[in-house]
């Protein structure tokens, strides 16, 4: 049986409907878990957790709207996270995690293998977020300074498959966009997508930000597309009598310029 979906909003959950979210994690028949704004209790919020740590279907978690409520809870989140391999798509918005909660949670993130998608809007971030997580981040061959330490924390850029990070709302300043757009600029990134709306950042680095990912994209396109030219043109190469190389296209040569052309 293929995984299914869990998705439920804005309920008091029973022990009795925890027990068997859980059920479902521990036999892998869950990808996709959703307890947007819904109400349980710590020990119940524990079950969860340990049952996220045991899955390896869950593709994505969405705890949106309250649900990471306190401290406890972030630390249980993270130890989940620490040994799951499998969620790529993780949605925290609403949460108060606070920027000593992102410092508790963020470890956990930049090891993790298969994330892509990260929601933290509305988590009542700021830039001090920056200087608590800077240190846990270093990435490889970076240059030294808390700058640079914090630009790819933020970012969880220590992570080569991070795709999109939603920061809506959460306190930034143009301080912070600086920040991400020295990393957008100088450090390789998988990043693709970068969310900061609601912040008090000034349109003009915003648009700076979102036309270096842009160009990322358009550099990867085209290297696929020239990678896709190259497996449908395959030259074969042979040294005869003549010492000559004898260049054999299949009849392909003229398929290839029209796509280079394209």
């Amino acid at each position: 049986m293929l995984p299914g979906s869990i998705q439920i909003s804005g309920e008091t959950l029973s022990s009795a409907e925890v027990r068997d979210i859980c059920a479902g994690l521990r036999e892998n028949s869950v990808r996709l878990l959703s307890l947007r704004g819904c109400r349980l209790s710590e020990r119940d919020f524990g079950h969860v957790c340990r049952g996220v740590a045991e899955s390896h279907s869950l593709a994505q978690l969405n705890l949106n709207l309250g649900i990471v409520s306190n401290i406890s809870r972030v630390k249980q989140l993270a130890e989940a996270l620490k040994t799951n391999r499998s969620v790529q798509s993780l949605f925290l918005h609403g949460s108060p995690l606070t920027d000593a909660g992102l410092a508790l949670l963020n470890p956990a993130l930049s090891i993790h293998p298969s994330l892509v998608a990260l929601d933290l809007g509305d988590c009542m971030l700021g830039d001090e977020g920056i200087n608590l997580i800077c240190g846990l981040l270093p990435p490889d061959g970076a240059k030294s300074g808390d700058q640079v330490a914090g630009m790819l924390a933020v970012a969880v850029a220590s992570s080569r498959t991070l795709e999109v990070l939603d920061l809506e709302g959460t306190g930034l300043t143009n301080q912070s966009a600086q920040t991400l757009l020295d990393m957008v600029e100088n450090y390789p990134t998988a990043l693709r997508t970068l969310i900061l709306a609601e912040n008090n950042i000034s349109p003009e680095l915003q648009q700076q930000i979102s036309d270096l990912l842009s160009e990322g994209e358009e550099e990867e396109e085209t290297e696929a597309r020239e990678v896709t030219a190259r497996e449908k043109n395959p030259w074969i190469c042979q040294n005869n009598s003549s010492s000559q190389m004898v260049l054999m296209t299949s009849g392909l040569g003229d398929s290839l310029l029209a796509e280079t052309e394209m």
